[in-house]
């Protein structure tokens, strides 16, 4: 059997606030890649519950935060899709990715206007 592992890297400032994220993967080398958010969520067989786990970097800015959001719900959207071809589901997900990239741009606009 072929095993693969991915490792995290979070370096904390005093105050335990992440500064800076990185990770590499086993199956693509050694080369390190820096994040300034990760969202990971594992489904756990035994709570057959989600568990999960949000950092982001206090440099991220808050609408790159929205993005990151937006495009994660979008890429759910694609593995229900892909998972289960439920095709109203991953529909009903790219919808609310489309009402929420609306609400960030009426947003943007509105700020710049101030």
């Amino acid at each position: 059997m072929k095993k693969s592992e991915i490792y995290f890297s979070i370096a904390l400032d005093e105050n335990k606030i992440p500064e800076a994220i990185s990770w590499r993967a086993t199956d693509a080398g050694e080369k390190i890649h820096f994040a300034k958010a990760i969202n990971i969520s594992l489904w756990d067989r035994d709570e057959a519950g989600t568990m999960k786990i949000d950092l982001w970097t206090k440099d991220m800015p808050v609408d790159e935060m929205k993005y990151f959001c937006v495009d994660t719900i979008g890429a759910m959207a694609q593995s229900i899709a892909t998972a289960t071809s439920d095709t109203v589901m991953a529909q009903k997900m790219r919808d609310l990715c489309k009402e929420l990239m609306d609400h960030i741009e009426q947003d943007r606009l509105k700020n710049d206007k101030q």
